[in-house]
């Protein structure tokens, strides 16, 4: 019986050592994870505020691209149509005055397209694409843009070509397709070497509508090829004449195209050119 006694007080003192040992980890694991909910509170706290700070400094960022941006454009809206008036009416100049004249020209031009992706990208992450459908003769208004643009490649010294039959329907956004055979064009002429020429084709392919801008530059990498349409990306290619790039023109391209249920592509060798293929459904 006393043996008996012996035992049971026994293991109840080992029980009540075990209990009171698992209770001092329980414990010190409950002050650890009270310790480290009350860390990762104020690391928590901490972002919030680098978050509100990050978002105060992108809406500045935005508007005070949004105030430069409409300031400037203006300004160079005027010295773009002041040039054409110069080129038209330049018999009277020598040849170094209408070279100069054609680079200035050329400059102009490389800013405005500057600064109307600016501020197409600001409308694009303000407020997205708000589209305005109507039926858009594309051939009559891809011939517009190329012959705007034949007179910047004639002081690149490209030659750019046009084929198209006389009528092609698209219902289509015609400001933002302007904005996007603009910026095709645009970049064409920038990766194309004098004596080159730039090819721009409208066509009918089943049901669809193509566009097609073909230069003789330096074509496109497998590499660039994987972050085309990024926002901000910048080919290795150089321009040809120094001309300035935001890497934004063939993300909006891509996006407004999107946008339009159409689809837009890039054939290219290093070497041996780039075409950029955009289709869009006829009307």
């Amino acid at each position: 019986m006393i043996t008996l006694i012996i035992l049971i007080t026994v293991t109840l003192g080992i029980v009540t050592a075990l209990q009171l040992r698992v209770y001092s980890k329980l414990k010190k694991q409950t002050e650890l994870i009270h310790r480290q909910s009350q860390e990762i509170q104020k690391q928590l706290g901490e972002l919030e505020n680098q978050n509100k700070v990050l978002h105060e400094l992108n809406i500045e960022k935005q508007q005070i691209i949004s105030v430069v941006s409409h300031d400037l454009k203006g300004p160079f809206n005027r010295i773009f149509a002041l040039m054409q008036l110069m080129t038209m009416s330049s018999e009277n100049l020598t040849d170094d005055q209408k070279d100069y004249l054609g680079k200035i020209h050329q400059i102009v031009s490389d800013g405005l397209s500057m600064i109307r992706n600016l501020l197409d990208n600001r409308r694009l992450d303000e407020k997205g694409i708000d589209l305005v459908p109507e039926k858009v003769n594309l051939s009559f208004l891809v011939s517009l843009l190329v012959k705007n643009y034949k007179t910047l490649g004639e002081k690149k010294k490209v030659h750019v070509h046009m084929e198209a039959p006389n009528q092609l329907i698209v219902n289509a956004d015609k400001l933002y397709l302007n904005r996007v055979i603009e910026n095709l064009i645009s970049n064409a002429l920038k990766f194309s070497l004098p004596e080159s020429s730039v090819h721009v084709s409208v066509k009918e392919e089943n049901d669809f509508a193509e566009i097609r801008v073909k230069d003789e530059g330096p074509g496109i990498s497998e590499e660039d090829k994987k972050k085309l349409f990024q926002k901000y990306n910048r080919l290795s290619a150089r321009p040809t004449a120094g001309e300035s790039s935001t890497g934004l023109g063939l993300y909006i391209v891509k996006t407004v195209i999107d946008k339009m249920g159409g689809e837009v592509f890039c054939e290219s060798e290093e070497g041996k050119g780039a075409t950029f293929v955009v289709r869009l459904k006829k009307s």
